[in-house]
Order: structure tokens, then sequence, then C-alpha cells
């Protein structure tokens, strides 16, 4: 994992990240030398480093291999449930769920995978679902300059789930339109029919 350097100062160190987790297994009010604890916080900053991995990304530079050779393909390009988790950046507490990414092709393609990981770029980041769609939406265009981009994300907030109000069995569902899918309802109506939305 590349370590880089946060807008606040320097990253603290791995010993640092251990010891603000033993800090808050002691808060809690258990005893952090206790046989089920001890390696706990090593264990909490390795999945930290798996689930905050998109800081170490560039989304932009993901999608920078592209293809010509198309045959005049200039129709949409959908990408359904896409499985993703991310973390509220309220609560540190999961985000889970599937986005749906589409664009229109201009000239040239990406290969779908890349479009996969933009999805997990921006996940796997502190986020809040609105931003991380704009993000995944923006990336794309920028980079692809096609005629249009869409990207709706449909998630369940663990922040709401599992602390404060309770309620399950309820997701967010969030939408960018971009270009032709903003501007043209039938191109958006054909995605949303394509998605199940």
């Amino acid at each position: 994992m590349t370590v880089k350097a946060s807008p606040a100062g320097p990253r603290p160190s791995r010993a640092e990240a251990e010891a603000a987790v033993s800090t808050l297994i002691r808060w809690a009010g258990d005893d952090i030398a206790r046989e089920g604890l001890i390696k706990t916080p090593e264990r909490v900053v390795r999945s930290y480093e798996e689930f905050y991995a998109g800081y170490t990304q560039d989304p932009e530079e993901i999608l920078r291999t592209t293809f010509e050779e198309t045959e005049g393909y200039d129709e949409m390009v959908v990408l359904k449930d896409i499985a993703f988790q991310s973390h509220c950046e309220h609560h540190m507490v999961p985000i889970i769920g599937k986005a749906y990414v589409a664009y229109l092709p201009h000239n040239r393609v990406v290969g779908i995978s890349k479009l996969v990981r933009v999805v997990e770029a921006y996940a796997k980041r502190l986020q809040i679902q609105e931003k991380m769609t704009a993000q995944i939406a923006n990336a794309i265009n920028d980079v692809l300059k096609p005629k249009g981009v869409a990207v709706v994300v449909d998630a369940a907030h663990q922040c709401m789930t599992t602390r404060g109000v309770h309620k399950t069995g309820v997701t967010m569902v969030t939408s960018t339109m971009l270009g032709a899918f903003r501007e043209d309802p039938s191109t958006r109506r054909e995605f949303l029919a394509i998605i199940g939305k």
C-alpha cells in the first residue's frame, strides 16, 4: 500500500494506527491484553488497508487505457449490479450496495473491468453516497469524453440500520446523469429500463 500524506499532514505510522485502535478498545471497556484482543489492533489496521484502498488509487488513471477499434459502435454500454462496500464518513460503518454504470461511447470504449475498478476506487474511501455517485460519473465523463454517462447507486447504510433509527430493509438510491442521459429523456428511460429501475 502506497503511503501518502493527507491534506491534514503526514500520515500516521502503522504503530500509531494500532495504538489508536488499542485506545478505542480500552475506551469501549475491554482489556486489550486479553487473549482474543491481543492481535486485534494489528488486524484492524490490516483491514483498514483493504477498506480504504481507494485512497491509493487514481480513478482517472484507471480509465486512460481505451480502445478505438469499435467498428462504429455508438450504442449504450451498461454494467449492472456492481457490488460494492464503502464506509460512511460520518460513522465509519459500512454502506453496502450495487452500482449501475452506463456511457454512450464517442469514438472509443474502455475495458469493462476498468469501470468496476473506478467504482471500487471511490467506494473504498470514507464516503457519502451522493458524492460517490457523482465522482464515478464525473471521472468517466472527464476521461472518456463520451456522449453521456449515467450512474445509479442503490445501497443500505448501516449507520441507519445498526444505530440511530435502527431501520432495516431501507435502501437509498442516488443517480447522476450527464450529457445525453440528462438531455434526452428517451436515453435516460432506456438506461433505467435496462437496469430495472
